[in-house]
C-alpha cells in the first residue's frame, strides 16, 4: 500500500456524522449523543464484541469536546503507567485545562489493585473515564468504580452497518479512490468479518491490493482465494483471539474432544488468560449442553472456580479436564433456545400483565383486589403438581421450551407430558 497506516486505522471517524451503527447510544436523540453535545458526560464504559466501534466512539468524543485524551492497554499497563496518566491530570487541573479522558481498552484484564489505582482520580474529577471491554463489567469491573460509571452495552454491527463502512471507505480514502476497483459481491467479507469492522477492512484492503494488481472483480471467490493466500499476514491483525476461541467452542459443540483440547493447547501456548476460558467453557455447559447433561454446568462453574484458585501453571489441568469432558458429553441447547423464543416473544408482545393468581399480596389492598385469591400451592397437591395457567392471557398455551432427543430429557418429556398432556405433547 502507498501508506503503512492500515486501511482500519485510516477510517477512524472523526465526528458523530462518520460514525456508523449503536444508533441506540449515539444516534440522533440518543442518551450518549445528548450528553455529547450538551459537552458534559460521565465516566463510561463500553461493552460489545470486538470491531463495534468501542475505541472509535472513545476518541470521537475526546474530538469532539475538544478534550484531552489518554489512552492505556490493560494488556499492557500496569499500575506504574496508571499512575503518569493521573499525574498528568494533575498538571492539566493546576494549569486550568479541560478535564481529559482516560480510555482504558480491556478494562477487564486490569487487576483489582489496577482497578483500585484509577478509582481515587475518577472520584476526584481528575479525569472521565471510558473503558472498553468485550466481557461483562458487572463481573470484571470492581463494584465502586462499576458504580460511578455509566455501561453502554454496544451492539453487533448489522449487514446493512457493515455495507455502510465499506462504501464509506471507497467513497473517502485516498489510497482507495486513487486504485479503484468493482466491489461485485459482498457476502465473503461479511463472513469473514463476523461482524467486525477492523476486520472488515483489514480484509478488503489486503483483497483490494490483489484485485487492483490482478484487474478483478471482488466476488465472494475471489475473496476467500485471496484471505487463504495471505492468511500469515490475516492472522496478525490481532484477531486470533478471537477465531480461536471461536475454533475452541465449536468443536466442544460439535463433540470433538481431539479438537477442542488442540484449540485449548493453542490458547494456552499463546498466553490467554486462563479466566477468561474458563469462562467461555461455563457459557458453553449452558448453552450447547444443558438439560441433556446438567453435571456439565457443576463441572464447568467448579473448573472455573479452582483456575482462579489455583492460577498458571496448574490451572490448565482443570481446563482439560472440563474441556474434554463437555466435548464428550451429550449436547442439547434446549435451554438456551428456549430463551431465544420467550425473548422474541416479550418483544413482540410488551409489557402484558402478570395474571392476578400469580400475583404478590403483601398489602390488604391487593388482598382486596383478589391478588393471588385463585393461586393454587402446588406443595399441597398429589405429586407436588396442580395444572393452572402460569403465562399471561393473551399468550396462554405458548410453547416456549422443548426438550431435545437425549436420554436426560427424554425423561423431561414425559415427566411434562404426564403432569400437562396436550399443553405439552410435543
Amino acid at each position: 500500500m502507498a501508506t503503512s497506516i492500515p486501511l482500519a486505522e485510516r477510517m477512524r471517524p472523526k465526528t458523530i456524522a462518520d460514525y456508523i451503527g449503536q444508533s441506540h447510544i449515539i444516534g440522533e436523540g440518543a442518551v450518549l449523543r445528548n450528553a455529547i453535545q450538551q459537552g458534559s458526560i460521565p465516566s463510561m464504559i463500553f461493552w460489545g464484541p470486538p470491531g463495534v466501534g468501542k475505541t472509535s466512539l472513545a476518541l470521537l468524543i475526546a474530538n469532539e469536546l475538544n478534550r484531552p485524551f489518554f489512552s492505556l492497554s490493560a494488556i499492557q499497563a500496569g499500575v506504574k503507567d496508571i499512575r503518569e496518566v493521573i499525574d498528568k491530570a494533575e498538571k492539566l487541573r493546576n494549569f486550568n485545562q479541560e478535564q481529559p479522558i482516560l480510555f482504558i481498552d480491556e478494562i477487564h484484564r486490569f487487576s483489582k489493585s489496577q482497578q483500585d489505582s484509577l478509582l481515587g482520580a475518577v472520584e476526584r474529577g481528575l479525569v472521565t473515564l471510558i473503558g472498553a471491554t468485550t466481557e461483562n463489567p458487572s463481573f470484571e469491573v470492581i463494584s465502586a468504580l462499576l458504580s460511578r460509571c455509566q455501561v453502554y452495552v454496544l451492539e453487533h454491527l448489522s449487514e446493512e452497518d457493515l455495507r455502510a463502512i465499506l462504501t464509506q471507505s471507497i467513497e473517502k480514502d485516498a489510497y482507495l479512490r486513487e486504485h479503484p476497483v468493482k466491489l461485485k459481491e459482498y457476502e465473503a467479507l461479511f463472513r469473514l468479518s463476523g461482524g467486525d469492522a477492523r476486520k472488515l477492512l483489514n480484509v478488503f484492503e489486503l483483497v483490494v491490493q490483489a484485485a487492483y494488481t490482478q484487474q478483478q472483480e471482488v466476488t465472494n471467490d475471489f475473496v476467500l482465494k485471496q484471505v487463504q493466500q495471505n492468511m500469515a499476514r490475516y492472522d496478525k491483525t490481532g484477531e486470533q483471539h478471537y477465531d480461536i476461541i471461536s475454533a475452541f467452542i465449536k468443536s466442544i459443540r460439535g463433540s470433538d474432544p481431539n479438537g477442542a483440547i488442540y484449540w485449548l493447547a493453542r490458547m494456552l501456548d499463546g498466553g490467554e488468560d486462563p479466566v477468561f476460558i474458563a469462562r467461555r467453557l461455563v457459557i458453553s455447559a449452558s448453552e450447547d449442553i444443558g438439560n441433556a447433561n446438567p453435571n456439565a454446568l457443576l463441572l464447568a462453574n467448579n473448573c472455573f472456580q479452582a483456575v482462579k484458585v489455583l492460577g498458571m501453571p496448574e490451572a490448565r489441568i482443570p481446563l482439560a479436564q472440563a474441556t474434554t469432558y463437555l466435548a464428550s458429553s451429550a449436547k442439547s441447547d434446549s435451554a438456551y433456545d428456549a430463551l431465544q423464543k420467550a425473548m422474541t416473544l416479550v418483544k413482540k408482545t410488551g409489557d402484558l400483565s402478570v395474571p392476578l393468581h400469580l400475583r404478590n399480596a403483601p398489602t390488604k389492598l391487593m388482598k382486596d383486589l383478589d391478588y393471588g385469591a385463585e393461586y393454587k400451592y402446588a406443595h399441597a397437591y398429589p405429586g407436588h403438581f396442580v395444572e393452572q395457567e402460569f403465562l399471561p392471557e393473551p399468550v396462554s398455551g405458548t410453547q416456549l421450551y422443548e426438550p431435545k432427543n437425549n436420554a436426560a430429557e427424554n425423561k423431561i418429556r414425559e415427566s411434562l407430558k404426564s403432569k400437562w398432556k396436550d399443553k405439552y405433547g410435543y
